[in-house]
């Protein structure tokens, strides 16, 4: 998503700042991505800071050019130095952090008490400067306002989607042919992450898992990931993937059921269930007739009366699309009313540590007569017979 693509979100964005807040303050991640096309990168396990790291991101005011400021080396090195449309100042390796900070804030005349609109995801080191810079400041959610348009996704962020599942289903594809027994969950991991780069993402939206169990293999849910990924897959066994690419700032998740040698009669029962309970959850995505937890109510009523409630152990799904998990979610007590083009999550799954399990996951749109799903592949168990 484009800088000039994103305009149409800064006048809407603008206009619910207007009494709510003088001034926003967004660093680089999602917020900013979805309002100015400022793209992001896939996180680091580690923090990489620059001079002047704590002021980085946009300061946009009501009657104002937004204003992107960014350290010297972020500017240069960090992809952002160009971005269509935004006032650029770049602060120098030796230059004064907080006087280059009161420099902008001077241009927007902003009151003694400002209201300060802040991501949720800024840095409190961020904010700690701000209250220096600004005494008298009152601090609020930029994120809480962004969601407000963020919730109902246009048709354009509905096909980038798409693609993002497309490309997800891609990768998946071409890394079944590869699955043989032995193989570690790290070998699994890894082929997907390269396959989902491969067919054109820039990298996973989250750490791609498997969650496997069988009746040798208890499933380690909790458990640091470099002691579940030395592990060989042998039959019997469930191998539950979870994983999603991205594209163009939307984010993908999917889930699949592989089965590592010929599948019981229990694990094709919990398989069938699982995509029972999920084409019931979907089809209880209405818009203006339902609310969140009765799709979760619905699908969950699959499973249950099978006598495997116990083992559907997490909501049915979560809210998606610039975050990977976004509110409103799928879940009992969550009353928020379905609308035309909300994404969902929907995923539904027996999970059991030392027995058969199952679990099945994609993307649907809210639509008046059900949900529409934007991955439909790999419906039938998946055996792996080598």
């Amino acid at each position: 998503m484009d800088a000039p693509a994103a305009r149409p979100r800064l006048a809407a964005f603008l206009r619910l700042l207007e009494g709510r807040a003088d001034l926003a303050f967004l660093p680089p991640g999602t917020d900013l991505h979805y309002l100015l096309g400022v793209p992001r990168d896939i996180p680091k396990y580690g923090v990489t800071l620059h001079p002047g790291d704590w002021l980085q991101g946009a300061w946009i005011a009501p009657g104002a050019a937004p204003v992107l400021a960014l350290p010297r080396m972020t500017a240069e090195f960090g992809g952002l130095g160009e971005v269509p449309g935004i006032e650029l100042r770049v602060l120098a390796d030796r230059e004064d952090a907080i006087a280059f900070a009161r420099g902008i804030l001077a241009g927007f005349r902003l009151p003694a008490r400002p209201r300060v609109a802040v991501s949720d995801r800024a840095h409190a080191e961020s904010l700690i400067r701000l209250q220096h810079l600004l005494p008298g400041a009152v601090f609020v959610s930029a994120t809480d306002m962004l969601r407000e348009l963020r919730t109902v996704k246009s048709p354009e962020e509905i096909a980038l989607m798409r693609e993002a599942g497309r490309i997800t289903e891609a990768a998946f594809a071409d890394v079944i042919p590869k699955l043989r027994f032995g193989m570690t969950e790290l070998e699994v991991v890894t082929e997907l992450d390269y396959q989902m780069r491969r067919h054109g993402s820039l990298g996973p939206t989250f750490t791609t898992s498997l969650y496997n169990s069988g009746p040798n293999t208890p499933m380690l849910t909790g458990f640091q990931r470099m002691q579940s990924w030395r592990r060989r897959m042998e039959p019997p066994l469930s191998v539950l993937f979870d994983f999603g690419a991205s594209h163009q700032g939307l984010c993908y998740d999917f889930g699949r059921t592989v089965c590592f040698g010929e599948p019981s009669a229990e694990q094709v029962k919990v398989h069938a269930l699982v995509m029972a309970a999920q084409a019931a959850g979907i089809a209880a995505l209405k818009a203006g007739e339902a609310t969140c937890e009765e799709a979760d109510a619905a699908a969950r009523a699959v499973i249950a009366e099978a006598g495997y409630g116990a083992a559907f152990r997490h909501r049915l799904g979560h809210g998606i699309g610039w975050d990977v998990h976004e509110p409103p979610f799928l879940t009992a007590g969550d009353a928020t009313p379905l609308l035309e083009g909300m994404l969902f999550t929907v995923e539904p799954s027996i999970f059991r540590s030392g027995a058969e399990s199952a679990r099945v996951e994609d993307v649907v749109v809210v639509r008046r007569g059900g949900g529409e799903k934007l991955t439909g592949g790999f419906q039938e168990l998946i055996v792996v017979d080598r």
